[in-house]
This record gives C-alpha cells, structure tokens and sequence, in this order.
C-alpha cells in the first residue's frame, strides 16, 4: 500500500497537476493537493490562488470538460471522481469509481469519463449527463494515465505495473474492450496524444 500511495504521489506532483482544458486553461489552473485533499484552483492571469475546493481523500487526476464548464477529480483515497462547477468552483456531485481511482480523462465531445482504478486493475467509464458508471474494462496491473484520441475512437492506458514489465492499453471506445496491450518501458505512469499534422 506505501509503494502504491508513494506512486501516486509521483503522479499528483508531476502528471496529473491538472492545466484542465485550453477554455478553462485561460482563466483557472486547477491543482490536485494529496495530502490536503482538496484541490487549489490559481488564476492565471495573478498567479494567485483563488479557491480551495474540499474533494475525496487523496485527490490525484484532474480534467475537464471541453467547454469549461466542469472539472473533474479522481480521488485515490475515496475511491471517488468529484464533479466541480467550475463558474462557482463547488463540488456538485460525487461519483463512486473502482479502486485507487487516479488518472480521469474527458471525451472530446464531453459525454464520457475515463477513470483508471489502479487496485482494481481496470478502468471506469462514466457518463457525464447522469454521473454513473456505464461500464468496466479490464486492463493490465496497476493502471495510471489515460488519454481520449481526439476522434474518440480510442482511450490509452499506461499501466504501472509493480510485479510485470509495463504496458499500454489500447481501448476501443465503441465496444469498451482491449484491442490491443503494447510492452513499454518499466512503470509507465502517463501518456499524452498528439494530433496528425499536415506537413
């Protein structure tokens, strides 16, 4: 339990500090605070912190949804995803995920949440219209980051992985199932998609 706590710790510090979208990106950074549990939300104009929102025990990942109107915190300790109104910065909602919930990332359309359950080895898809959970993939041990292809025709989950060599998980969004699991480096702990360019 230390190593994984200690783990996710890299990940709140390094990762999954949470620039939130480019919309709310230009008003409002929002910081997962582990220990505090409680999120720091700094505008970005003063560098100054202008909010302190009380989330679940250990709050790690953080995103938001593409027009700015929500942020999104996946609680570790709690096992929780909070829902944050970003225009009052208060929790709304809280939504149960899996174990060790950590990394969240929001389809580019805003419909659908990705939660990685790191004890639990899977992860959680939410709706965001109704706040539920409306499936569970299976993935490889240990998951941490997530990423949403921009077409969302893909979610990449980098598991961790404390007793295998790490890997990433290639999910179709259409069927919610593993199409394929790519070996990488030695505890994997993020990704990041970039779009195709026209050279």
């Amino acid at each position: 339990m230390k190593l994984r706590i200690g783990r996710l710790l890299a990940i709140a510090a390094f990762v999954c500090c949470g620039l939130a979208s480019a919309r709310t990106l230009a008003q409002n950074a929002y910081i997962t605070n582990g220990f505090s549990n409680n999120v720091s939300v700094i505008s970005t104009a003063t560098n100054a912190v202008t909010a302190t929102i009380p989330v679940g025990a250990f709050p790690v990942g953080v995103a938001a949804s593409p027009d700015g109107s929500k942020v999104y915190v996946a609680s570790a300790g709690a096992n929780t995803v909070s829902v944050i109104a970003a225009a009052s910065n208060t929790v709304t909602a809280t939504i149960p995920g899996g174990g060790q919930s950590g990394g969240v990332a929001v389809s580019p359309d805003g419909s659908k949440l990705y939660v990685t359950n790191q004890s639990s080895n899977n992860v959680s898809v939410i709706a965001a219209a109704s706040n539920t959970v409306i499936a569970t993939i299976t993935v490889g041990d240990e998951p941490a980051g997530v990423a949403v292809s921009p077409d969302d025709s893909k979610v990449y989950v980098a598991n961790f992985s404390f007793s295998n060599a790490g890997t990433v998980s290639a999910i179709d969004t259409a069927t919610n199932t593993v199409t394929a699991t790519i070996p990488v480096g030695s505890g994997p702990q993020n990704l990041a998609l970039i779009s195709g360019h026209a050279r």
